[in-house]
């Protein structure tokens, strides 16, 4: 044992010297402390000069003792399994017995030490730990307690699995019920730990704490009041999780929780105000919550779109005095990293454009960025915008009197608040909305040019939220102006607005669609002069709005005058960016978006981006190779640099068609997507299936000598636990067997099965069933003899799920596939024909030789031997 280890003078001297300098602002500095601290990580004993600093050297100050711990801490992250016994033995129980130092700040470091070594797995090879401490919370000793609970709550957030395994033999049989006896201890702080200890385990519904769930929820409402802030969020925070799991055991009380809350959501620590007021966005998802809230909304209607008000430290926060800053850069931290949706080929449906999946874009948190922390304003607007579609129209009734008096009231905050209140109840009661709509969409039009920017911004959201009713009116009347004012303010002095409006419209252009057509010259001219104008953060979004403009009007934007505004500020930041460049994802999808909807309009730009797409997909996959040989050498590559350069071949694929063929020629595309079908990464197969159809279609002749390696790897990527990857592989397999026509025969049996079973699983998603049910009738078309004797064991999924997709060339061929198979297995249609006459039924006009299939079908020809 090593407990008689002395530090040699020196050498504890240098180690004090390098903890002083790391505190050093200057950043040279601080990279040659991190240098030197890598080589002192050579000596065994390092570890025991760092325990001793932050445990036995109390004539140091706290934050250098401090320092020694939390450097300690990582190095227990990273090296642990290296330390010798002795030195763990040594850390361990100089932990143990400091626990409980007169410090706060040396306690909290021993509690994140004690915690770290637990979390590597220790808690199995430190038996003494859970007991020792849990001794502990007996002592006199304030210090002691509060130590010994600081380390416990840690422990319980980072392990509470472990804790609740076989592996332990069930500590918190003896540790939750000793929680529960310190709820009503006289320290405000311990019973805040012994809350928060007790919270890690609900969730979970782990069995120690179901046993004592009436004596802790009695506990919770004898400290419903208590007068230290951290202790009623706790209780908050525990009735919310409580809601979730334990809701029944909540219902006989429900009528005083609510009150509760209601006065908890207006308490004057805002910290726990937003701990209370999660309660009620947890509520609006319980089936009960309609009958247990219906009677308090009169009282709760009024607290939430109280809470909707900005603070004064939100408006410092945000600048809120500050109108112009179109001038003033951004900093590299304000712009929050951007998730590539990659490409998943969907079928049209009835009467829309195509089905998007839930878009989760417009949720409320287009409102205020830079404050990206969830605030009291921003739980408050989830609240009622989740009510508002819980309790629809009965909820306006609370509603209207106060948005009469907030949105035209003398103060900006005031006004602003009711804007953002007209916003989140959107949704949710629409119906009741429209008509007092042709009286405020005017009036928010007016707000556009507020003279408060926050005004201003919040407008627009709101108006977006309202943008598919405005597209339903006859545009002269509000489409047209507001769009007119929405465009100015995508002009704004004021970079939140711009933001803002710029959001706001790519809300409209995805309702509006065509619609904008007349307007486009004067829609270009705004979107192109704002890149002379924009700062980093916001060009990223105005790539956005004009993507979208293009998948909105497609076709229509393929005008030389149009092309000619649009095309060369495009492509001058394209030339601008390095490969390296994050800026190419939103840069990569806007280009994607227009050359779809160009189509022979772009082949002047075609060439240089597609080159620099099949160089960003080679540099990436040669990154990850390098990486995968000598991971110490190399980084591993951000694949998203792929992922978007497929999606823009995709693209170039779609909008060009036959075009592509010479670039593909003359380039490797198809040996580096063979490597990115097999990547380990979901997004980069998914990308790249989609590509293959695109291709397929466009130029089958370079695709078709591949097929036979390709084939073997779709099949199996027909895998519906990853629904896009194996939608965008159905996809493809269609494709290429209308293009292979009966010499596809080899391959069926490598897709077949899957696809069968597919068609055939529940709760699959509509637009994989779609895909599937497509690409079984393509297949039948091209090799009737090889599915038709399948036909029984999925015509009738097949059927329920074509019949409500819009006639286009892909339902063409595989009715034509269906009707074939069919001719040659008329046994495995008998039962379910009824399915079948249904999805026939669902055709608005076929050609003219499908209708003569199905005529034939229904009305086979009679045999010539027998009388007419």
């Amino acid at each position: 044992m090593e407990c008689d280890w002395k530090p040699d003078e020196q050498g504890l001297q240098q180690i004090l010297q390098l903890l002083k300098e790391s505190q050093s602002p200057d950043t040279s500095t601080q990279r040659s402390v991190q240098q030197r601290l890598e080589q002192l990580n050579q000596f065994p004993d390092f570890n025991n000069y760092l325990i001793f600093v932050l445990t036995k050297l109390k004539s140091e100050d706290e934050p250098t003792r401090s320092l020694s711990g939390l450097i300690l801490k990582n190095n227990v992250k990273a090296h642990y399994q290296n330390f010798p016994n002795g030195v763990s033995d040594f850390i361990k129980s100089e932990c143990l017995q400091n626990i409980g130092d007169a410090s706060p700040l040396i306690r909290a470091t021993v509690g994140i030490l004690i915690t770290t070594i637990a979390s590597k797995g220790e808690l199995q090879n430190w038996p003494e730990l859970l007991p020792k401490l849990c001794l502990l919370l007996d002592s006199e000793d304030y210090n002691t307690c509060e130590g010994a609970f600081g380390a416990l709550q840690k422990i319980c957030e980072d392990s509470a699995e472990i804790l609740d395994s076989d592996m332990l033999d069930r500590p918190l049989n003896i540790m939750i019920p000793k929680f529960l006896q310190f709820f009503k201890h006289s320290s405000p702080k311990i019973r805040s730990h012994a809350i928060a200890c007790v919270n890690q385990f609900i969730i979970s519904r782990t069995q120690a704490l179901m046993l004592h769930i009436d004596p802790f929820i009695e506990n919770l409402f004898a400290l419903a009041t208590d007068d230290e802030p951290e202790v009623r969020k706790n209780v908050c925070r525990a009735l919310v999780m409580l809601l979730e799991v334990r809701l029944d055991r909540l219902l006989p009380h429900m009528h005083n929780i609510i009150e509760y809350m209601l006065q908890r959501t207006q308490d004057q620590d805002e910290n726990v105000a937003l701990e209370a007021c999660e309660f009620w966005l947890t509520l609006a998802e319980q089936p009960v919550c309609k009958e247990v809230l219906c009677g308090h909304l009169s009282q709760l209607t009024p607290v939430l779109v109280n809470g909707m008000k900005y603070s004064e430290i939100d408006i410092i926060l945000l600048k809120g005095d500050i109108e112009e800053d179109e001038a003033i850069p951004d900093s590299e931290q304000d712009i929050r990293p951007r998730f590539h949706r990659s490409r998943t080929v969907a079928q049209q449906h009835e009467g829309d454009g195509i089905e998007e999946e839930e878009d989760e874009d417009d949720e409320l948190d287009d409102d205020d960025d830079t404050i990206s922390d969830w605030n009291l304003r921003k739980c408050s607007a989830a609240a009622l915008d989740v009510l508002a579609n819980v309790f629809r129209d009965d909820l306006l009734l609370h509603i209207l009197p106060l948005l009469k008096e907030l949105l035209f009231h003398p103060e900006w905050v005031v006004k602003e608040s009711g804007i953002l209140v007209l916003g989140a109840i959107a949704e949710g009661c629409m119906q009741g909305m429209i008509p007092y709509l042709p009286e405020l969409i005017p009036h928010l039009i007016q707000c556009l040019s507020d003279k408060k920017a926050l005004v201003r911004s919040i407008t627009c959201w709101t108006l977006s939220r309202y943008a598919h009713w405005v597209v339903s009116q006859p545009p002269d009347i509000y489409l047209k102006p507001l769009m007119t004012e929405l465009l100015k303010r995508i002009l704004d002095s004021n970079k939140r607005v711009q933001e803002a409006a710029c959001s706001a419209f790519a809300t409209l252009e995805e309702e509006a669609c065509t619609e904008l057509v007349p307007y486009l010259a004067f829609i270009l001219d705004t979107l192109v002069f704002a890149f002379s104008k924009y700062q980093h953060k916001n060009l990223l979004i105005l790539y956005d709005a004009i993507g979208t403009l293009a998948d909105s009007v497609g076709h229509h934007l393929n005008k030389p005058e149009y092309i000619q505004m649009l095309m060369p500020p495009l492509i001058q930041k394209w030339n601008q960016l390095k490969d390296e460049d994050k800026d190419l994802f939103p840069l990569l999808e806007c280009l994607s978006s227009v050359a779809t909807a160009l189509q022979s309009g772009f082949l002047p730009y075609c060439e240089p981006v597609y080159q620099r797409c099949v160089n960003l997909v080679q540099k990436t996959l040669a990154q990850a190779m390098l990486h995968q040989s000598q991971p110490d050498q190399y980084e591993a590559p951000d694949k998203d640099f792929m992922i978007v350069a497929l999606d823009l071949l995709s693209g170039l694929a779609e909008g060009l068609g036959g075009t592509i063929e010479q670039l593909v020629a003359r380039s490797n595309i198809l040996t580096l997507m063979y490597q990115c079908m097999q990547d380990k990464m979901p997004e980069v197969r998914q990308s790249s299936f989609a590509l293959l159809g695109d291709l397929t279609k466009a130029c089958f002749q370079h695709v078709k000598p591949c097929i036979a390696d390709f084939m073997p790897i779709l099949g199996t990527n027909l895998n519906p636990e990853l629904i896009s990857v194996c939608n965008n592989a159905t996809w493809a397999i269609g494709e290429i067997s209308i293009q292979m026509g009966p010499e596809m025969q080899p391959y069926i049996a490598m897709v077949l099965h899957q696809l069968v079973e597919i068609i055939n699983r529940p709760n699959t998603p509509k637009t994989l069933l779609e895909n599937t049910a497509i690409t079984i009738g393509r297949l039948g078309y091209v090799c009737p003899q090889e599915v038709a004797p399948m036909l029984q064991q999925f015509i009738r999924p097949w059927c329920t799920s074509l019949r409500n997709i819009r006639d286009n060339e892909e339902k063409d061929s595989a009715f034509r596939g269906i009707c074939t198979m069919i001719s040659v297995n008329p046994g495995g249609v008998v039962q379910d024909f009824i399915f079948f006459c249904d999805a026939v039924a669902s055709w608005m006009n076929p050609k003219d030789d499908l209708r003569d299939m199905f005529y034939k079908l229904f009305w086979p020809p009679v045999s010539k031997s027998s009388p007419h």
